[in-house]
Parts: structure tokens; sequence; C-alpha cells
């Protein structure tokens, strides 16, 4: 009997090591933030808990992360280790080392200021960059290795919005390039339009940008997602916290509708950071910074129509960041004022979102990424 107690005991401590996976975060280490870098957790996805924390890589402001798609390199915008003569934001790329620590290979020029989104095409070839400070939106080079080099594209869009706080001038907040891996779309808060250009995979670069989608004036494009069958995109409004769904064929957009992610008796400050789709396609998800929270939508697989279902409450304040975990069971979100990252159930049939199981403390956290 005792034997089989503590060889269950072991089996179960087995199978809880096997659930565990890492997530690395993104932070802000630029004012009174603490912050040194990038940081590690475990995340238990059968318990929906987290483990303290740990200081991965040191780097200035890795503010937005991603992964390479086909090695195990993290790559990350954020300030260079030497500051460059023109001030500019660097890519860097990290090697994701078995025992979840990284190594730093190398880093490039962004071309721009206050780097602040990136992405990687299909090919592994190019990283796009959106310079929210600057405005310009780049791509850059990658190695066989997925180090990046050479800056190829370097666009930047002239005007500016009726914000005259926010919207004096471009500043472009993120980069997301089609399946097709033809276009590259890019929401500009400064200018109230999502920009699409040509990409060429073979060479990196950039073309003469398409028609773009015009947002209402003053409503500051933040961030965008795609349906999976990529036929309708979700436009996020930072400055009036709102949802534009367009149609989206071969690099045309049409809108369809406009839809707040706030209570309608809502009368704080309006600001929203982060917007997501489900990956079975029926929800999408939006989070309110002032508000504390996360909006959650049914989504219309016919018309691409979300309609309201929920405001969960996202465990802390300021939420920056948020990321749907593989299995679709929870939803982890990044607090950056309350220095917090919180877990939350979600429920893939209804969509909606529980109390956080599960809270730790990383400092000034702004997004969070699942390496593969």
């Amino acid at each position: 009997m005792h034997l089989f107690f503590k060889t269950t005991t072991c089996l179960l401590g087995f199978y809880a090591t096997l659930a565990a996976s890492p997530i690395y975060i993104g932070t802000n280490t630029g004012g009174t933030s603490t912050s040194k870098g990038i940081y590690v957790s475990d995340f238990d996805a059968q318990t929906g808990k987290l483990t303290e924390p740990q200081l991965a890589a040191e780097y200035s402001n890795p503010g937005f992360l991603t992964q390479h798609p086909t090695k195990p390199v993290l790559l990350a915008v954020g300030a260079p280790k030497v500051p460059l003569a023109d001030g500019s934001s660097t890519v860097a790329a990290f090697e994701i080392g078995s025992d979840h620590v990284l190594t730093f290979l190398g880093e490039a020029s962004t071309g721009g200021k206050g780097a602040c989104h990136l992405a990687v095409d299909s090919t592994g070839r190019t990283v796009a960059v959106a310079n929210y400070g600057s405005g310009h939106i780049s791509t850059v080079r990658l190695n066989d290795k997925g180090i990046p080099g050479n800056l190829i594209s370097n666009e930047f869009n002239e005007g500016s919005g009726p914000n005259k706080t926010r919207q004096n001038s471009s500043h472009a907040h993120g980069v997301y390039f089609d399946k097709s891996n033809t276009h590259l779309m890019v929401p500009d808060l400064g200018l109230d339009k999502v920009f699409v250009y040509p990409f060429d995979a073979t060479t990196s670069n950039l073309g003469a940008a398409l028609p773009p989608l015009a947002a209402s004036p003053g409503a500051g494009p933040r961030h965008m997602a795609l349906s999976p069958d990529e036929k309708f995109a979700y436009v996020l409004n930072e400055l009036d916290a709102t949802i534009l769904t367009a149609s989206f064929d071969g690099g045309s957009f049409k809108t369809l509708g406009i839809i707040s992610t706030l209570p309608a008796d809502y009368s704080g400050v309006k600001s929203t950071a982060e917007i997501e789709v489900s990956s079975d396609g029926r929800f999408v998800y939006s989070s309110n910074r002032n508000h504390d929270t996360i909006a959650v939508f049914r989504r219309d697989p016919v018309s691409g129509l979300p309609t309201f279902v929920q405001h969960a409450a996202c465990g802390g304040v300021k939420p920056r960041h948020f990321k749907i975990a593989p299995d679709g069971k929870w939803l982890l979100c990044a607090h950056q004022d309350s220095g917090t990252l919180s877990v939350l159930p979600r429920n893939p049939d209804t969509g909606e979102l529980g109390a956080p199981v599960s809270t730790v403390a990383v400092p000034s956290p702004i997004c969070i990424l699942f390496p593969r």
C-alpha cells in the first residue's frame, strides 16, 4: 500500500511536470520600473498555475516578443545594448535554450524610434517592425540563424489626426502578415488608418501602399486580428475604445460595423490595448486598460460581426496585453501598472472568462509569448 501511494505521488508529479510549459514576458524597463528585461515563468495547463517569473535575458524595453516560425529563436523589439547614433530602436534575437534561458544572438536597427510591435513572415527571412515613436514601418532581413541584419524597407506616411495630443503625426502601432505572405497590414494610431503593403518574401521589400482602411476620426487604430479564414479583420481602436469589423480580400478592406468595448454607462478615459480572435474563430477578445476588463464578443461566422458577451474583471490594473493559451482553456493577462500576470479560466463553448486562479508578480509586464 505504501509503495502504491509513493508510486502514484511520483506519477502525479511527473504528469504535472509534463503539463507545465514556459511562457516569456516582455516588460517595460524605463522610468520607475525595476524590470531588467525578458522574464520566464512555467505555466501549468492542468491547474492554470504560474511559477514565480525569473529573468531569462537582460535587455532594455523588450516591449513586444515573437518567435521565429521554424527555429528556437525569440525576437524582441527594444533599445540597443549600445545606443545607436541616430537614436533608433533595435530588434534583437535570442536563442531559446532547453533550460528556457535566453542567449543573446544579435541585434539590428529598426530604422525608427519607439519600436512597439514586430512580426516574422512565414519564410522566416523577414521581420517587420512598427516604430510608434517615429511612425516608420520597416522590414529587416533575417539570416539563416534567425539573426536580424540589413534594413530593407523603411516606410513613413505623412499626416495627423484630430487628437492633437496623440495624433500629431503617424504612429504605426502594429504589423501583421497575412497567411499568403503577400501583404503586410499596419494599424496607424496617429492617422486613423490601417495601411496595407504588398510584400515580397524573396527580397523582404514592401511595395507601394494599397488603399488603406479608414477608421473614424480620432479612433486611433492600435492592433488588429484576422479571423482564421482571413475573410474578416478586427481593428482595435485605442482612443475611442471600439472594434472596427471589416471584410478582407486580397489586401482590400471594406468596413462592416463598429462596436464599443466598454459599457454604455462608462464615463472614464477610454483606452484599449490588445485584441485576439480565438483559434476556432467563434470569439473576439479585447482589453480595456482603464476599465480593467477583458471584453468578450461572440463572432458570427457568416457576417463576421461580433456581439457582446461579457466584461470580465482581468485581476489587475491596466491590462496591457493578454494571450489565450494554446489549449483554449485559459487566458493569461499582463497588467502593466499593478505589475502582475493573471490566469483566467476560459469556457471554450461560451467564450466566457472566470475569476483569476493564479496571479504572480512581474515588473511592468506588457507582452506574453507562448513559445512553440
